[in-house]
């Protein structure tokens, strides 16, 4: 068994249910990757796995302990989140917030010690935002803000840690650097659970893929496995050719030329017409 799995999920949003019999195992040190098009359950099925989202019926194990029986700071200790577009509080700076990843071990007998300061150190030296430690985190950019977070959920120090959508609204560039981070610490021996939307970006990172559409999981298994053109039409509804990628032989999604489909054979588009110099 793994640590972290689901069965027979009901999720609702009050009347509105979002799936029905939803079950899934997250593979022990895994980069697993959930990808599917809007609104298909993804970051709801991620927030059940979080218990931030209780269950209309079935459960979710962490341990082989229904999640729903553990105290709020013994699931902190075993597993991280990083939500959805996470809100920084007023004016705090990156140790600051930094920090607040150790409040799953403070308590009445148990105050801020100098394990707490080395975990907290070693979370932003492990994401390369030590230098930032007294600035307010405001005034960072998008991809220092995104790591300043995952220094957070490092510095649970968590075997687990589960990502809804790190990438969103950063550009290509931080995208890659943020997934490039989460890969390390999945090298390092965490166990990953991320939500993305770039399937391309999945299918490089990811060492277990899940895909879903409408509340169900389609596909699993390593994207080598199950990335084809059909699955890639059955599950986003996009025509595809799916090739080798060349620099690190993970499936890649080349979309079909809408246009090039619908051009009459033969025809030449305007783009491509020569202009010759002197002519």
């Amino acid at each position: 068994m793994s640590r972290l799995r689901a069965e027979g999920l009901t999720l609702a949003y009050e009347q509105r249910v979002v799936a029905e019999g939803l079950g899934v195992e997250i593979p022990d040190g895994s980069f697993t990757v959930i990808v599917g098009p809007n609104a298909c359950g993804k970051s709801t099925l991620l927030r059940s796995l979080a218990r931030l989202l209780k269950p209309k019926a079935g459960t979710v194990f962490l341990d082989d302990a229904p999640i729903a029986s553990l105290h709020g700071k013994e699931v902190a200790r075993r597993l991280g989140l990083l939500p959805q577009s996470p809100i920084t509080p007023d004016g705090i700076t990156v140790a600051d917030l930094v920090a607040r990843g150790r409040y799953p071990y403070q308590g009445l007998l148990r105050q801020w010690s100098r394990a707490d300061e080395r975990a907290v150190n070693e979370a932003m030296d492990a994401v390369g935002v030590a230098d930032l430690a007294g600035r307010v985190v405001d005034e960072l950019s998008g991809g220092q803000r995104q790591r300043v977070w995952l220094a957070l959920v490092l510095a649970q120090q968590t075997p687990i840690m589960l990502l809804d959508e790190p990438t969103t609204f950063l550009d290509i560039a931080h995208q890659i650097e943020v997934l490039d981070l989460c890969s390390r610490l999945h090298e390092e021996g965490r166990t990953l659970v991320a939500v993305l939307h770039d399937l391309n970006h999945a299918c490089r990172y990811a060492t277990h893929l899940v895909a879903m559409r409408g509340g169900e999981i389609i596909d699993q298994g390593r994207p080598e496995e199950v990335v084809t053109a059909d699955l890639v039409e059955r599950v986003f509804g996009l025509p595809c050719q799916v090739i080798d990628d060349p620099e690190c032989g993970t499936p890649l999604i080349v979309p079909v030329d809408r246009r090039r489909a619908d051009r009459p054979r033969g025809a030449v588009p305007a783009s491509a017409t020569l202009t010759v110099k002197g002519a």
